[in-house]
């Protein structure tokens, strides 16, 4: 995620290349960053000393090692930023100290087009860099403030969100290729067709469901298709597959 953020702000023109360090244990896995023309480097106490803001982008079990590494270069001039999944604000902040600017964010694999959905969060000394914050993740898709205790909900609509629209997708393919299509077509077809449908909620804001009846005719062919749908519990097994994923956060933080 980290690499698609830099991927991200390169191409949205918000920074440079020579701006950004990226670092990595391994070297060898900064080589898509090298090429972009990104500062690369193992250190990241010296990244930190060179840098404004620090964005956190690794795994919950390696935060803290990281932030101990990193600690004697952070302070209240600086902007931290974590992108790190289940570690509060304040478990940062114990771990850094309470008067560091502290961003907590939640963004989607689509980040890397601009394409994001982005949440944030962050603690009491961060107004003076909120509208760089959101103004940075604006360039790389939308962003929407939220309070902390809603982040999970968040990770799970939106992170994982990613990931139930594309099985959706998926599955119309697998349709499509019965009725007739090639995959190359079935998956053009129904990838143009989701875009579409959520531009249509997105500039409109209108409710799906009036949206749907626009192409629901009586005794007509979508009407059919979405009763067998709803008769083999398409929406039921969704807020199911939602609920379990934010349950499965739920159990992990306790």
């Amino acid at each position: 995620m980290g690499s698609a953020i830099a991927v991200g702000l390169i191409k949205s023109g918000f920074m440079k290349p020579a701006d950004i360090i990226a670092t990595d244990k391994r070297e060898k896995s900064l080589g898509g960053m090298k090429t972009l023309g990104v500062t690369i480097s193992t250190n990241n106490l010296n990244a930190v000393k060179k840098a404004e803001v620090v964005l956190l982008a690794v795994k919950p079990y390696h935060i803290a090692q990281v932030i101990e590494e990193i600690k004697s270069e952070l302070s209240s001039e600086k902007i931290l930023i974590s992108i790190v999944a289940g570690v509060d604000i304040d478990e940062i902040a114990e771990m850094v100290g309470k008067e560091m600017p502290i961003f907590r964010v939640m963004p989607n694999t689509a980040i890397a087009l601009q394409e994001s959905l982005t949440c944030i969060s962050s603690n009491n000394n961060t107004s003076p860099h909120k509208k760089y914050v959101i103004d940075m993740f604006n360039k790389l898709g939308k962003t929407i403030e939220i309070g902390e205790e809603l982040m999970a909900a968040a990770t799970v609509l939106s992170s994982c969100g990613i990931a139930y629209a594309l099985r959706y997708i998926r599955a119309a393919m697998q349709g499509g290729i019965e009725i007739g299509f090639s995959a190359e077509m079935a998956q053009f077809i129904t990838a143009q067709t989701v875009k579409g449908a959520t531009e249509l909620i997105l500039q409109s804001g209108n409710h799906p469901e009036r949206e749907i009846d626009k192409v629901t005719t009586p005794m007509g062919v979508t009407i059919t298709g979405l009763n067998e749908m709803e008769h083999k519990g398409f929406s039921s097994s969704l807020i199911q597959g939602v609920m379990a994923s934010y349950k499965k956060i739920d159990k992990t933080k306790r």
